[in-house]
């Protein structure tokens, strides 16, 4: 009970001291006239610097412990993380290693739609269990070209392709010492290849790869047609990274930020043709109708991705996005911010 009135339950009792006097120091404020002040009943309020957890006796062992949980009704995530849609927190590089653990990065809008699809290819880029649309050159093209490919993209090699059909290969060893950018690729490219059918097992590639001592198989259907590329990388990433959230292809997850602006429909645009997985349309106040009928044009007009919106605080607000068609809504808090699961 509060000392100063019986009939009124002290609303620290229980909390930690230092808690206690800030909250009796409030309700004792005064005026800048020295005048006690009116303040509404001081109630209990705890941050997360208030609150430790104290460890007790358990039979739970780490390797034992599963914190996996769906993000959405069709995306697993293998730890319950999202790394915030922030300039200073999510671009490729931290939804890369978010991934890599198994959780999700939102890469941040502050950027052109331009630059913003680009960090989402470099997240779904990065590991996979097969690229099933390799950067490719013709035999005819330059040297210079294959080497700008290959800065451009960051890979060691480029498939070559007369048509569809798969003639040769063009790595950094073809061109380390080369000086004449100008002659063609056919040219310097390797044309005995190590090849692997459509459809071959990882099992049966690492073996490929062993066997050859290479780095890249390149996988061909009946016709010789190239129709992907597994590289060693991957296969060592997937061996460092068991937990790693992974689409259906063996890519990294990702997802990106858009806003309620003039650019949404081609920011979308961009980042599907990327490869995005999750669009969070992404907002201080999501209970709003630009952001409502921003969900249900975005859900009309795209498809291939899950589709979360936010911040919202209230029951309300939650039942306006799933009716608008939300696979899940993001809440946030004066605090800290949530992302909370909610299915239709």
């Amino acid at each position: 009970m509060d000392a100063r009135n019986p009939a009124r339950p002290d609303h620290c009792e229980g909390a930690p001291s230092r808690v206690c006097k800030r909250l009796r120091a409030g309700a004792e404020a005064r005026s800048p006239s020295g005048a006690p002040m009116l303040t509404p009943d001081v109630r209990l309020a705890l941050t997360f610097d208030d609150v430790l957890l104290l460890p007790a006796e358990s039979s739970v062992v780490p390797r034992d412990v599963e914190l996996s949980t769906r993000l959405t009704r069709q995306l697993r995530l293998h730890i319950p993380l999202l790394s915030a849609a922030m300039d200073t927190v999510t671009e490729s590089r931290s939804a890369i290693a978010m991934a890599q653990e198994g959780g999700i990065g939102v890469i941040h809008k502050n950027m052109t739609p331009e630059q913003q699809a680009l960090e989402v290819l470099k997240v779904k880029k990065f590991e996979s269990g097969m690229v099933v649309d390799p950067v490719t050159i013709e035999p005819g093209a330059p040297l210079a070209r294959a080497l700008e490919l290959m800065r451009h993209h960051g890979v060691s090699g480029v498939p070559v392709t007369q048509g569809r059909r798969l003639v040769g290969i063009v790595t950094s060893r073809d061109v380390r010492f080369e000086t004449n950018l100008t002659q063609k690729v056919e040219q310097v490219m390797t044309r005995k290849l190590i090849t692997g059918r459509e459809g071959i097992t990882q099992p049966e590639a690492q073996a490929l790869l062993h066997q050859h001592r290479i780095e890249k198989l390149l996988i061909v259907n009946e016709e010789f047609e190239l129709k992907g590329l597994i590289t060693i990388k991957d296969i060592e990433k997937r061996r460092t990274h068991p937990n790693a959230a992974k689409d259906a292809k063996g890519r990294l997850l990702c997802a990106a930020a858009v806003g309620v602006s003039a650019d949404r429909e081609a920011r979308i645009d961009a980042l599907v043709k990327a490869g995005v997985d999750v669009i969070v349309v992404d907002t201080a106040h999501g209970h709003s109708r630009f952001v409502i009928d921003g969900v249900r044009d975005t859900r009309k007009n795209f498809k291939g991705f899950e589709l979360i919106a936010g911040n919202v605080a209230t029951a309300e607000g939650t039942r306006a996005l799933i009716e608008a068609g939300v696979d899940a809504v993001k809440w946030a808090s004066a605090l800290a911010h949530l992302h909370h699961r909610v299915w239709p």
